[in-house]
């Protein structure tokens, strides 16, 4: 690791010109390429530094590129937040004039900043000024995508803008405090706020209603200016500062894990508050050679704390990978990772800022980020619909893009020299979101400007560093490495001396810190960042009118003599449409016809192969027909297939937007199709399935299985297929294996000649999901090697936990997968009334609900449902306990708990989970409801008390 803190990024007290007094920095975040940092302070003022001079020693004496690119004045406060727009397109400030400010690039903004002697290098212009706070604004967050911009401050208020339109969405005024930090979800699902009330509170971006509530971590957590909170990129949980342990006594980041929102995990060791949080932006493997999964996925977060230290873990490790200790003389501030993951900045209120370099060696099992975005994508959210005509991606000119070969976003046409036309009547969309469309009109003989078209973004390339070294520093710093294979965690202060690493860095002579590995394969990765080993200070040239060339700011055309510098290799191909198979025919609408005559011999084939009499004639092939599709999940995106008439081969295409991306011949008809998000397949008349990637590559050979499909289902990874003949098939696509051994449908058939199969599904775990028309829904357990029922009419009739009554027209997304079955299950049977109304024994009722509660909690685990499990679970301890059934209460509470002296990795005969929620935290809400019982009282508290003593160890 490097260390460096470059004296000259400060913000100065204008009132002291002669002195340059340092002022608070209270907050920094680097561009999304690297090439330059954004900082703001309690001078007012949102600067922007370029990063080369920070990390090359080099450059920072040559003064190429300049130290400080651009001064912006328009606050009337103390600046407390900055953050760039994943795109690179915007800045967003806060500030104690309670005004949230976006920032655009403005090329004729350059020269002297007024009322100073500052020059700006690169000029920036307030875009707009976002009012609706009523007191100071003190975090802001961009969505994934930038699709919208939440704002949260001391009115208690958050505030939801498109990140677009930039019009203000939503207010969510439900907190008690001050707001002090904000993050989103990397799946885009949900946003997470800190508050001084003593919470953490997780809301929907659905329907921005509140998800979660967590206060246990936060009940003594004392007053802190800043409650900045994290999401790692996995989404699997949320970093939170200022929280503790020991009621009051210890310092801790609390991890609140994903779906259950319990904080389990404290992250311990620094000797005051803790401040702010900052996840590293990449995911990182257990071990690297093993597939991108859940088990095999960890994170790195940096801590920053009131007591003057940084700290860095990684979540496979009981300590901090290092700990870095009066690197400031007052608290930290913010924290800010670079794209690449490489580069730790940190600010404090002492007025100056830290620089820490990683080698790829010392983090070890980073993933690029496209592992990360396939990922992420498993989660299966579908993000919302763009505002019509909106887009952060920037409309190229083919002839200059192949002129460049680094394009990023050129700044917005407000050049002088361009009149624009009146701005179209704006139209409101859903939601409230404006657009206005302005279109450039170009005078002729002028240089070529892009066209204007609501609010112009996209993404930035990466920049080019080449070395780094360190830079005078004020103070001795002592950067502690902590060993992670070391047993449990210990404070900070009690490492041992011999560990640590002093590394005093002098005030007179910068010390050279070579760079033990050149970075320049890492580009190839993915990793968001292109770096050079070379020295030249030519990367960074600067024209005759003074400006900057930084890779992430060249604009096209910018000096118009088509000139190359040294390493400005130009790709030809930049600019112009891939070339794909099929890619440039034009795409023709086909009818939709039955083809009969060439059905006829492949389905007497499957006919004589049928699985016997009891199949014959139920499980029939698709009617053949001219054009079949099927929209991948969660896009606009459509698989077509395509059956010709003639002698002509049959076809796949995979169409987006209008354009045909990708397409294939194939020797026999198509008679079914499905498309997730991560496969497309095709099944053909002669019983044979194809599967496809997105970009046309077979995954898997061609299988064969011997009758045509009845049915073809996707989700996720998962691929099922039923035959003709009645035998069942499901693979996990992405492993390239089969779930479980092809069974038969014939059991769940047998019971009557005229039952037929009326929809079959499978989920993303796997499990196949197959309604018959008696109503009945089945799953397949391969652990039990038998068809289970998952729900069926019988439970309408008596159970009062009954809730298929409810029409299939709410919101099914809202709704868990046994309840969808259940509401399937009443519109097909149509529930009758007058039979539930029958006189029935007198235990009918209770063993009924008693039965179905049951068989829902193993439907929610069979199909993966935890939000069902545990309701099913409550509703179920809620009844036994009004029956007063203690024999049935006290077999779940020893269920629940486990065995008395159980250790984790010591006795596998128990799990301590099930579908990832924590038996024992299950259990404390059953005995919650059986202590409230008139009947279950004493067990409930008895078992409390064996709660108690187990957690404590006695």
């Amino acid at each position: 690791m490097r260390f460096t803190k470059p004296a000259w990024v400060m913000h100065k007290d204008s009132a002291m010109r002669g002195d340059e007094k340092r002022v608070s920095i209270f907050s920094c975040h680097v561009h999304p390429d690297g090439s330059r940092i954004a900082t703001g302070g309690l001078d007012a003022k949102v600067r922007i530094w370029s990063t080369k001079p920070i990390l090359n020693h080099a450059s920072e004496l040559s003064g190429r590129p300049p130290k400080s690119l651009s001064t912006l004045t328009m606050h009337t406060g103390p600046v407390l937040v900055v953050r760039w727009a994943h795109s690179g397109r915007w800045l967003a400030s806060g500030s104690d004039d309670e005004i949230v400010m976006i920032w655009d690039l403005d090329p004729t903004a350059r020269g002297k900043v007024w009322g100073s002697d500052e020059v700006n290098v690169e000029g920036w212009k307030p875009l707009k000024r976002l009012v609706g706070h009523e007191s100071d604004v003190t975090d802001v967050a961009w969505s994934p995508g930038d699709r919208y911009l939440a704002s949260v401050g001391l009115d208690s208020a958050v505030l939801i803008w498109c990140g677009y339109t930039l019009e203000r969405i939503r207010k969510i005024d439900q907190h008690q405090g001050f707001v002090k930090g904000v993050c989103w979800d990397p799946v885009g699902e949900f946003l997470a706020t800190g508050s001084d009330d003593r919470s953490v509170r997780i809301w929907r971006t659905t329907d921005w209603e509140l998800e979660a509530e967590v206060r246990k971590p936060f009940d003594h957590s004392p007053g802190t200016f800043f409650r900045r909170l994290s999401w790692s990129p996995d989404g699997a949980h949320i970093t939170a500062s200022n929280a503790t342990n020991n009621e009051g006594y210890v310092f801790i980041a609390a991890v609140i894990a994903r779906n259950t929102w319990t904080s389990e995990i404290s992250l311990v060791g620094h000797e005051n508050t803790v401040e702010v949080a900052a996840y590293n932006p990449h995911i990182f493997l257990r071990d690297p050679s093993q597939p991108v999964t859940a088990p095999n996925i960890c994170s790195v977060v940096a801590l920053g704390a009131d007591d003057r230290a940084v700290s860095v873990w990684q979540t496979k490790a009981p300590r901090p990978l290092i700990v870095a200790k009066d690197v400031f003389e007052r608290q930290i501030m913010d924290l800010s990772w670079s794209a690449d993951g490489l580069t730790l900045y940190a600010v404090s209120s002492d007025g100056t800022m830290a620089v820490f370099s990683f080698d790829v060696t010392e983090l070890e099992g980073i993933a690029p980020a496209s592992a990360q975005e396939q990922y992420l994508k498993r989660f299966g959210f579908t993000p919302p619909p763009l505002p019509d005509g909106f887009s952060h991606q920037i409309p190229m000119d083919p002839a200059q893009a192949q002129a460049n070969n680094r394009i990023t976003p050129p700044p917005s046409p407000r050049a002088q020299s361009q009149d624009f036309g009146t701005a179209a009547p704006a139209t409101v969309q859903s939601g409230g979101e404006q657009i206005h469309t302005l279109v450039a009109k170009r005078k002729p003989k002028k240089r070529i400007q892009p066209t204007f078209a609501g609010s112009l973004s996209g993404a930035a390339p990466s920049s080019s560093i080449n070395g780094v070294n360190a830079v005078p520093s004020s103070k001795p710093v002592s950067i502690v490495p902590v060993s992670s294979s070391a047993a449990p965690a210990r404070p900070f202060q009690d490492v041992p001396s011999s560990s640590s690493v002093p590394i005093t860095v002098p005030t007179t002579s910068a010390l050279a810190l070579s760079v033990s590995q050149p970075f320049g394969e890492s580009s190839s990765s993915g990793f968001g960042l292109g770096l050079n080993t070379g020295e030249a200070a030519d990367d960074f040239s600067m024209d005759l009118d003074g400006e900057v060339r930084i890779s992430s700011l060249e604009t096209f055309g910018q000096n118009g003599k088509g000139k190359r510098r040294a390493g400005e290799d130009v790709d030809d191909r930049i600019g112009t449409k891939p070339r794909t198979l099929g890619g440039d025919r034009v795409r023709e609408n086909v009818p939709v016809r039955p083809l009969s005559s060439r059905s006829a011999a492949p389905m007497a084939i499957s006919s004589l192969l049928a699985d016997g009499p009891s199949l014959g004639g139920r499980l029939e092939a698709p009617q053949l027909v001219t054009y079949l599709k099927a929209t991948v999940e969660g896009s606009e995106d459509i698989f077509e297939g395509r059956n010709a008439e003639g002698d002509e081969p049959n076809e796949v295409i995979f169409v987006s937007g209008k354009q045909t991306q990708w397409l294939d011949y194939l020797p026999s008809p198509i008679i079914a199709l499905t498309a997730t998000s991560t496969f497309c397949a095709a099944a053909m008349q002669d019983g044979s399935v194809n599967v496809y990637s997105h970009t046309g590559r077979r995954l898997m050979p061609a299988l064969s299985l011997g009758t045509s499909c009845h049915s073809l289902s996707g989700s996720k990874n998962m691929l099922l297929a039923l035959t003709t003949s009645g035998m069942l098939y499901v693979w996990d696509i992405r492993k390239q294996a089969a779930k479980f051994t092809p069974t038969s449908v014939a059991p769940i058939l047998a019971a009557s000649p005229n039952l037929t199969i009326v929809t079959v599904a499978v989920r993303p775990n796997g499990a196949p999901v197959i309604q018959l028309s008696d109503g009945v829904a089945y799953s397949y357990d391969p652990s039990l090697l038998a068809w289970t029922k998952l729900s069926e009419p019988w439970w309408a009739e008596g159970s009062d936990a009954w809730q298929g009554r409810q029409r299939n027209n709410t919101l099914s997304a809202a709704r868990g997968p046994v309840a969808i079955i259940e509401g399937a299950v009443s519109e097909r049977m149509a529930i009758d009334n007058s039979r539930a109304e029958k006189v029935r024994p007198a235990w009918w009722n209770a063993a009924l609900t008693l039965g179905h509660l049951e068989t829902k909690l193993h439907a929610a685990k069979a199909l993966d449902s935890p939000q069902e499990y545990k309701q099913a679970l409550l509703l179920y301890a809620k009844r036994i306990a009004d029956e007063g059934f203690r024999a049935k209460a006290e077999e779940l509470v020893k269920e629940l708990f486990g065995p008395v002296y159980w250790r984790p990795n010591r006795d596998d005969s128990w799990s301590p989970t099930t579908l990832g929620m924590s038996k024992r935290d299950l259990l404390k809400e059953v005995l919650n409801i059986f202590v409230r019982s008139k009947t279950l009282t004493k067990l409930g508290q008895d078992w409390q008390d064996i709660m108690k003593k187990s957690q404590n160890g006695e």
